[in-house]
């Protein structure tokens, strides 16, 4: 992966890939269609085969203060690109000098210039450029004066298109099942394990700590989920996903607890992968930590049997 500033260069074995441009964040099946694009390219050219992303995402560049939004880490996006591949990620450094560059500047600079590419792969409705004054037909044209070619892909799904924005709503509402289908994966959510105050412990539900950072937040609540400790085996669990209701203060910022089932481990400080497979029900006050262990009994209970055949 290579993030690339304004006075960036890279390796001569890198330019002349045929790319695919955008966010990608999510790598869901529209941005796949748009990837096979430009696969199809580099076989036919014998080139590399190129995804262009923008770093930090152009949301968050324009709405510094907007609550997190992101699919994925840049590692699991690095990862979900790389089984499709993906020679060559391009990091693009988006800046205000990018954020106020015309399209034409934009394909100069940065394409032909930076990248030296020879094919560029865009989602039918991709904008670019200040005041997004660019988008597939301009750099199709463009492309077509500079010395590369461009082909927009049409969305995936129809009118009914999947998207990024589409996903992140799934992930709000607890819809996992539609959030899957469309990343084409289940959603996890990666991170360092965190050392908590160890209340689930004393419960009989230990619990594997992540903070959510700058990942959507999914609807508060109880998922079966499937956990990755590492190893690339993924083991059954069941997690809340809230800011802990029931026990003194509730936390400023919800936390991801999972709880692995049938597992006995030290995973403090380790990254773990979690993923969410299916809403089981909305986070609750309980009056008391027997009624609470009680229920964290039944979500054990149907966890199992939501993750059975899942």
């Amino acid at each position: 992966m290579a993030s690339l500033g304004p006075t960036s260069t890279i390796p001569n074995d890198a330019r002349g890939a045929a790319i695919a441009l955008g966010n990608f964040d999510g790598v869901h099946s529209g941005h796949q269609a748009v990837i096979a694009s430009a696969r199809k390219v580099a076989d036919e050219e014998g080139v590399a085969l190129g995804v262009a992303v923008f770093e930090p995402h152009p949301r968050r560049f324009f709405k510094p203060d907007a609550s997190p939004f992101r699919l994925q880490s840049a590692r699991q996006r690095a990862q979900a690109l790389s089984e499709l591949g993906v020679e060559e990620v391009f990091e693009i450094g988006f800046d205000a000098a990018l954020a106020g560059s015309t399209d034409r500047e934009f394909a100069e600079r940065v394409l032909r210039d930076l990248l030296g590419v020879s094919h560029v792969s865009i989602g039918a409705d991709f904008e670019f450029g200040k005041g997004r004054c660019g988008n597939a037909e301009s750099l199709a044209r463009l492309g077509d004066e500079l010395g590369f070619t461009v082909e927009a892909v049409a969305p995936v799904g129809g009118d009914d298109k999947v998207s990024s924005t589409g996903i992140r709503e799934a992930i709000a509402r607890g819809d996992m099942a539609v959030a899957s289908e469309a990343l084409t994966r289940p959603w996890a959510i990666e991170g360092e394990v965190l050392r908590g105050f160890q209340r689930g412990r004393t419960l009989g539900f230990p619990t594997a700590n992540l903070a959510l950072g700058e990942y959507v937040r999914p609807r508060l609540g109880v998922y079966a989920v499937r956990v990755d400790v590492g190893d690339g085996v993924l083991l059954p669990g069941a997690a809340s996903v809230g800011v802990n209701p029931t026990v003194g203060d509730a936390l400023p910022e919800p936390l991801l607890e999972a709880h692995l089932l049938d597992f006995s481990g030290d995973l403090y400080g380790k990254t773990i992968e979690v993923e969410l497979i299916a809403f089981l029900r909305d986070e609750a006050k309980f009056d008391s930590l027997g009624e609470l262990k009680r229920q964290m009994t039944q979500d054990v209970i149907d966890a199992r049997r939501a993750l059975i055949g899942a």
